[in-house]
């Protein structure tokens, strides 16, 4: 079964990365009144404060939102193939870092808007005693998710976290890396593994078919930020700031920090 769900990701993405994206920068630019809608390529941990951020917007602005969630890394590699998008967010700072270096990101507009932790997650019927990552090397640990470290920054993370806690060598062939950290999840709700590891924020997508069973130490992994920006040479680049506007502002932080986000320093 999760060989089969790898197949069908894999080649969701390919045919993804294989639409022949037009450069940003070429599109026409609309001006008075606004776009009828704004492309927002974001981290799928942030599908649904997104969406209702999206209303907000749309409720402020009169334009739509349309949506490309997936892991970061490969809403990156998007981006850098000519994909149009007018505002990345990333559930870390490693694929923001990468596309300002680039410059593909409009100077000034990156901006943190919000944190996360690392949490273990176990089936809701699980048996297992687990209620620390120290734990994960004993034999009861058949199968560990988490997300590519490549491509899903939840998944860099809890290497770092892993590394840190020098359990990586011992845990190489029972890591099962997912596409994302909602495949993550599909895993551990099936009881295909033992155990995953996620944020904090993913546990209730999981609508109570897994648990948390324990928290990434503090100091072993991150800080995780989550930075946005608008993309550069967007067509849509005032529609774009006015969303990361309502992002930043008290509406939309209190939006995030009812699905679970940190507070960032300044925010």
């Amino acid at each position: 079964m999760m060989k089969e769900i790898r197949q069908i990701g894999t080649t969701l993405l390919i045919l993804g990365l294989a639409i022949p994206f037009s450069s940003c920068g070429p599109r026409t630019r609309q001006g008075g009144s606004g776009p009828k809608s704004i492309v927002v390529s974001a981290a799928v941990s942030l599908e649904n404060a997104f969406v209702k951020i999206a209303k907000l917007y749309t409720a402020r602005t009169g334009s739509k939102v349309d949506f490309s969630f997936g892991a970061s890394g490969n809403l990156e590699k998007q981006i850098e193939a000519g994909a149009p998008v007018d505002v990345f967010a990333s559930a870390g700072e490693k694929e923001m870092d990468q596309l300002q270096s680039q410059a593909l990101i409009e100077p000034g507009t990156r901006a943190d808007f919000a944190g996360n932790v690392l949490v273990l997650v176990v089936p809701a019927d699980s048996k297992l005693q687990l209620d620390s990552f120290r734990q994960l090397d004993g034999p009861q640990v058949k199968r560990l998710a988490l997300g590519d470290p490549k491509t899903v920054p939840a998944g860099f993370y809890a290497q770092q976290a892993i590394e840190h806690l020098d359990l990586w060598p011992g845990l190489q062939s029972r890591l099962i890396f997912a596409e994302d950290v909602r495949q993550v999840l599909d895993y551990v709700m099936r009881g295909e593994v033992s155990a995953g590891i996620v944020y904090a924020t993913d546990v209730e997508i999981a609508g109570g078919k897994v648990r948390q069973a324990a928290e990434a130490p503090e100091g072993t992994y991150g800080p995780v930020r989550y930075p946005i920006a608008v993309v550069k040479g967007c067509a849509h680049p005032e529609a774009a700031d006015q969303f990361i506007k309502i992002v930043l502002s008290p509406e939309g932080q209190d939006i995030l920090k009812d699905y679970g986000f940190l507070a960032v320093k300044g925010q």
